[in-house]
């Protein structure tokens, strides 16, 4: 309704919509920019318990679920009882997609910095520090007033003029991008682009991996930045190893010196969106086309990595939309999208796909963690949680629900 408003409203200005046309305009999305201190100057991350409007990255530490609200903070509950979790607290953070935990230290991003909290009260978490501008990448050029180092924090539906086109160009609107573990931290799904291995927290985006020291988990210490290559998406640790998703493959890290990653290989596959789990002889990723991803094809593969240096494709599987994936003993479970959550016997990798074992196809599931206490799946209607002990037959014990927004 709004997109129309616009246009009539440009219409009328301009007497016609011929006129709109003779006159080279359109409607764009223009960007709305910020400055980073403007946003820190506005912070206020505590808050009581908020309705979740949107659902994006999860992430489990004890008996705490943390549900981040792309680019607006993190939701905490108390999920002693998954049948029952409750709502504790909301932390507002702007521009925040993804998060990690530590020794009771959360780690959350907030566009271009690196903010720590104590949950000591999980209720009402402490910052503790603001590691400034350690995500550089996001900061961009503002072409309109010609100021360098700005945010943007959303858009507006302008009408424009075709020679300011050059300007708005660089602008398109972009989507925010949504096993074992090491003693001490959390667990995050397939999705993640934070993690935490060896005492080090490793954050990737579209193009880098940020490294930082958190051996003292209360002030993380910069080490620094490795350039991996474009189209960079998932993050997943196994062991002393690190498993990085691309858009057209995966790359794979040695972290026994945790503050010196090793590249010791690379594997392509066609252009697709890419998440990847592992266990000690596989690498599960999946594969989905789409307008971002690119590619054509969906699919799930599974990748020989018993060498980490010359990993080699197994078997591929035909999927419908997959989106995130977990591994749980022998079973694999797959967040298909639109198809459903699907669970497959992987026991034996050459026949996973003619192995499905349940499909629960009301659910628009987009990830997935098989946690100790109950397998946790992101669908578009909210967090759902099932009790696994029966690997095959899925038994639900609760929702969290999202609040559709008028």
């Amino acid at each position: 309704m709004k997109r129309i408003w616009l246009i009539l409203l440009g219409c009328i200005a301009l007497s016609s919509c011929d006129k709109i046309e003779s006159k080279g305009m359109y409607l764009a999305s223009v960007p709305i920019f910020e400055t980073m201190e403007s946003i820190r100057a506005k912070a206020n991350p505590v808050s009581s318990p908020t309705p979740i409007v949107q659902t994006g990255k999860i992430y489990i530490y004890q008996d705490y679920l943390f549900i981040n609200e792309p680019g607006k903070g993190i939701h905490i509950f108390n999920n002693v009882d998954p049948s029952k979790p409750q709502a504790m607290a909301f932390l507002s953070i702007p521009g925040n997609v993804d998060l990690a935990v530590l020794d009771g230290k959360l780690y959350a991003d907030s566009y271009t910095d690196l903010l720590t909290f104590d949950l000591q009260n999980p209720a009402s978490p402490q910052l503790l520090i603001r590691n400034k501008d350690v995500f550089k990448m996001l900061l961009q050029m503002d072409n309109f007033n010609n100021s360098p180092d700005r945010i943007i924090t959303g858009y507006r539906d302008s009408l424009v003029s075709y020679s300011q086109k050059d300007k708005y160009s660089p602008y398109d609107r972009k989507d925010l991008i949504y096993n074992e573990v090491n003693a001490g931290s959390g667990q995050g799904a397939s999705m993640a682009r934070f993690t935490i291995a060896n005492k080090h927290l490793y954050a990737v985006d579209q193009t880098t991996l940020h490294l930082f020291n958190v051996q003292n988990a209360s002030k993380p210490a910069y080490v620094k930045d490795i350039k991996i290559g474009p189209g960079i998406e998932t993050i997943f640790p196994f062991k002393n190893s690190l498993f990085i998703g691309s858009n057209t493959g995966m790359v794979i890290y040695d972290i026994t010196t945790a503050s010196a990653p090793v590249e010791l290989s690379r594997y392509a596959h066609i252009r697709a969106c890419d998440p990847v789990v592992v266990n000690e002889k596989y690498a599960f990723v999946t594969l989905r086309a789409g307008v971002v991803c690119g590619g054509q094809q969906n699919l799930l593969e599974v990748i020989d990595i018993q060498d980490l240096t010359k990993p080699m494709l197994k078997n591929t599987f035909t999927l419908e939309n997959p989106y995130g994936l977990a591994l749980s003993d022998q079973t694999l479970y797959v967040c298909d999208g639109k198809s459903g959550l699907k669970s497959f016997d992987a026991s034996d990798v050459s026949q996973i796909g003619n192995k499905l074992l349940e499909t629960h196809k009301e659910l628009m599931s987009m990830d997935v963690i098989a946690g100790p206490k109950s397998l946790i799946v992101v669908g578009q209607d909210g967090v759902h949680q099932y009790d696994y002990s029966n690997k095959a037959k899925l038994k639900a014990l609760s929702v969290i629900s999202v609040t559709k927004s008028n």
